[in-house]
């Protein structure tokens, strides 16, 4: 497994290789950020997380989830370790390693790890786990799961893009079909149709059917991007962890200054590759928030397990500003935004219906 090398919104977090088990964690106690205030005074307390195969610098869950462990040792003044796993078979072992190590939560992201935590919590019931973007129909009183409502966001993104979209032509695609991608592109489908009924306009969706099959294949996720470029189509979302870059990229290189791509999960603007130039806007979820919650429940000795949701109301999840495409929407659509909002928390439209 590789040593953890920390991108630039990481803060730089030493690693140290611990273990006879060629597992690659890091352990640190506070320090100041550059530049910034005073460190939060340590606590003896540790809190850990295990990536997927995607690693930290995912750009996605694992990063985001990751910031808000960062975030843990910057303010509460806690110790952390994280090992990041290269392939699937390194999760379950990296996970037995944090036990090992005494950690008081572990943190792990993503559905691939599955069953994986629930037994490592069964397991240990002195240690606390949050699983961020997965669930299961019975938690226990260890665990906090953390998953959000994209679809309410995904439905305002396809309203705006919809908005947006010069050639009347909108795609979405996934990595793999399940629960967590598809409500994304279903949110963002049935929010380009209300654009089309609230406006009279016949903005099409294409790629609701269309998945990579994985979360690795970049060959793959490039060719349906550059296809649905070829079609017509002058926004993307495509719904697919790290994959997501083939988009930007290929919007980038697509030679239209009209073609942009709604990035997932995190703020594309600031995580994707070029996204400055590319993204109009990210359908976010706020796992480095609401990581960084769970492990500050447990400092505090305030523990809530259980399922976690996060919605528009609570605001676990959210639309990413427009920047430079804000100038490009129609007039009013942010306004539009705001009322459709507010329908949603209040109950008057099933993003998903």
């Amino acid at each position: 497994m590789k040593n953890i090398q920390r991108s630039k919104r990481s803060l730089g977090v030493a690693a140290a290789v611990l273990g006879a088990s060629a597992l690659a964690l890091s352990a640190c106690g506070a320090a100041p950020e550059e530049g910034g205030g005073q460190a939060a005074e340590e606590i003896d307390y540790k809190a850990c997380m295990v990536s997927d195969e995607g690693g930290f610098d995912d750009a996605s869950f694992n990063q985001a989830s990751h910031e808000g462990l960062v975030k843990a040792e910057e303010e509460l003044g806690v110790e952390i370790l994280d090992a990041e796993s290269t392939a699937s078979t390194d999760m379950g072992p990296n996970i037995d390693q944090m036990v090992q190590q005494g950690c008081n939560i572990i943190v792990t992201a993503g559905f691939m790890f599955e069953d994986l935590p629930l037994q490592a919590a069964e397991a240990n019931p002195e240690t606390k786990f949050v699983v961020v973007d997965y669930g299961y129909e019975t938690v226990p009183e260890n665990m906090r799961t953390l998953n959000y409502n994209t679809g309410e966001a995904a439905y305002l993104a396809g309203y705006a893009a919809a908005g947006y979209s010069k050639s009347g032509k909108v795609g979405t695609y996934g990595g793999a079909e399940i629960t967590t991608v598809t409500d994304f592109m279903n949110g963002f489908a049935n929010g380009v149709a209300k654009y089309n009924e609230d406006k009279g306009a016949d903005v099409q969706v294409v790629g609701t059917d269309t998945f990579v099959g994985n979360f690795s294949d970049t060959v793959k996720a490039r060719q349906i991007a550059d296809n649905f470029i070829a079609d017509g189509v002058d926004v993307i979302m495509p719904v697919a962890g790290p994959l997501g870059q083939t988009a930007v990229d290929a919007v980038n290189e697509s030679g239209s200054t009209d073609d942009t791509v709604v990035w997932v999960d995190t703020d594309g603007h600031e995580y994707a590759n070029g996204g400055e130039e590319a993204v109009l806007t990210s359908v976010m979820k706020k796992m480095g928030e609401t990581t960084f919650e769970s492990i500050e429940q447990d400092v505090n000795g305030e523990w809530e397990g259980g399922a976690y949701l996060g919605t528009l109301e609570n605001g676990g999840v959210g639309l990413a500003p427009f920047y430079d495409f804000e100038s490009k929407l129609p007039e009013g659509m942010q306004s539009e935004l705001d009322a459709l909002k507010e329908q949603i928390v209040a109950g008057e439209i099933d993003p998903l219906a």
